[in-house]
């Protein structure tokens, strides 16, 4: 193989439900699909606007549990975002010439 490696590309599929879904996943959808039945079945749809706001959780939950190219889902994706830009953000350099004696060795940080 002259030095490439072969790492299958649904090797973390197994681990999903559907091989798509965790259970997070599963029971925001859910919740979302019933909330809209229930206005569905409960509110009069006389008025397009209306039966739009009815079916709108359990399309906004749809939206946020499907999946996208190199993540898991879109909420996934939203918290990648939120968490990047209200995390702080220091990179330290471990390079060939850092010097194991500084002080910011005793500092903990996050990733």
């Amino acid at each position: 193989m002259e030095g490439n490696y072969l790492i299958p590309a649904n090797s973390k599929k197994s681990m999903l439900i559907f091989g798509l879904f965790t259970s997070f996943d599963l029971i925001l959808f859910g919740t979302g699909l019933g909330i809209s039945l229930l206005f569905v079945m409960f509110v009069q749809l006389n008025n397009t606007w209306l039966a739009i706001a009815a079916i709108s959780p359990g399309l906004l939950t749809g939206l946020l549990v499907m999946p996208v190219p190199y993540h898991h889902n879109v909420l996934t994706v939203i918290k990648s975002i939120y968490e990047f830009y209200t995390t702080r953000q220091k990179f330290i350099w471990r390079g060939w010439c850092y010097s194991n004696e500084q002080s910011d060795e005793k500092q903990v940080y996050r990733r």
